[in-house]
């Protein structure tokens, strides 16, 4: 069998090798300047053509996505604050309307208590006129009924003190004075 040889890391590489990083070595800067202007040129016409334009398109969207819900919210916020306002005002108004019955109850109530205290009142003074007349009737007859006792009491009286019954013109005019005193 033939020999083989074998290199080692430290010989020089082997034919067709240039040695060292390729993007150091100064014969190709050159053309690697081309290739790299080629590539940038080329990523920018596809980024500028085809990437940057779908998202900007994508950016423009969702602004524009942001810029309706802002305005929804507004609306939905200028509805809140109406129905707000359209609640406190029934509620302003409930309060008037419960303030107006409660007065209007009130008034009623108080109109109809002086109805019945007048009605009342009146019976009441009949009722008084009425017994004013019954007493005055009653005092009236007591009087009469008073004059004749008076009378009886003091023939009584003096009959029994001197003996002999006194006449009957004497007795009257007697409790007549009596009674004018």
């Amino acid at each position: 069998m033939a020999e083989q040889q074998h290199t080692t890391s430290t010989e020089h590489p082997a034919e067709g090798g240039h040695g060292g990083f390729p993007p150091f070595q100064s014969n190709t800067y050159a053309s690697q300047l081309v290739w790299l202007a080629i590539a940038f040129v080329l990523l920018f016409v596809l980024m500028s053509k085809w990437a940057l334009p779908r998202v900007g398109s994508v950016i423009e969207n969702r602004q524009k996505r942001i810029d309706g819900d802002i305005a929804e919210a507004g609306k939905l916020k200028e509805q809140s604050d109406a129905a707000v306002a359209a609640y406190e005002k029934a509620l302003a108004d409930a309060r008037a309307n419960a303030q107006a019955i409660a007065n209007e109850t009130r008034d009623k109530q108080a109109a109809e208590a002086e109805t019945r205290r007048k009605a009342l009142e009146d019976e009441l003074n009949v009722k008084l006129s009425d017994a004013e007349k019954t007493i005055a009737a009653t005092k009236q007859a007591a009087m009469s009924n008073v004059r004749g006792i008076a009378e009886d009491a003091t023939r009584a009286i003096v009959e029994r003190l001197i003996g002999k019954a006194p006449s009957d013109q004497a007795v009257t005019t007697a409790v007549a004075d009596a009674l004018k005193r």
